[in-house]
């Protein structure tokens, strides 16, 4: 019973994630590291597991604002259901979709970054959880993330 509970916290979490970045400009790395996980039960079966992962990123993409919410609630339990049936069948899998949603988690967190501001007299500040580069002079570079 042990063994379950930690596959369905794993793909919980996992699921959690996983939606999260969904609507991000990085999915294409997550997308890939999920790719991998997958291809452990073989490439057919990975084929139609992130069928279903593409089909789930495309109905959170084309749902209205108002209905972002409800959306990503239903695709957090169809992706837990996915994730804990593929974990029962490869659960040498679970450290690396924990591993995967530590390292997505932690890239949220923005931990680290910091910002001074001098002679800021008439000015606007901006605070970003990545780089920023405008023109006129003005760069901020995010400092790497600890791993």
């Amino acid at each position: 019973m042990g063994e379950a509970l930690d596959i369905m916290q794993v793909a919980g979490v996992g699921a959690g994630a996983l939606v999260t970045e969904m609507a991000k400009s990085t999915w294409d790395s997550v997308r890939g590291a999920v790719a991998r996980l997958f291809r452990r039960g073989g490439e057919e079966s990975a084929e139609e597991e992130l069928q279903l992962i593409d089909t789930a990123r495309q109905r959170l993409i084309d749902s209205a604002e108002s209905d972002r919410g409800s959306v990503e609630d239903q695709l957090r339990t169809e992706l837990v259901m996915q994730l804990a049936v593929f974990l029962r069948k490869h659960p040498d899998a679970a450290q690396e979709l924990q591993d995967l949603t530590d390292r997505v988690r932690g890239t949220d967190e923005g931990s680290g970054a910091r910002t001074s501001v001098h002679h800021n007299t008439n000015s606007q500040v901006v605070v970003s959880a990545g780089d920023i580069n405008a023109s006129g002079g003005f760069h901020y570079r995010a400092p790497e993330q600890s791993r």
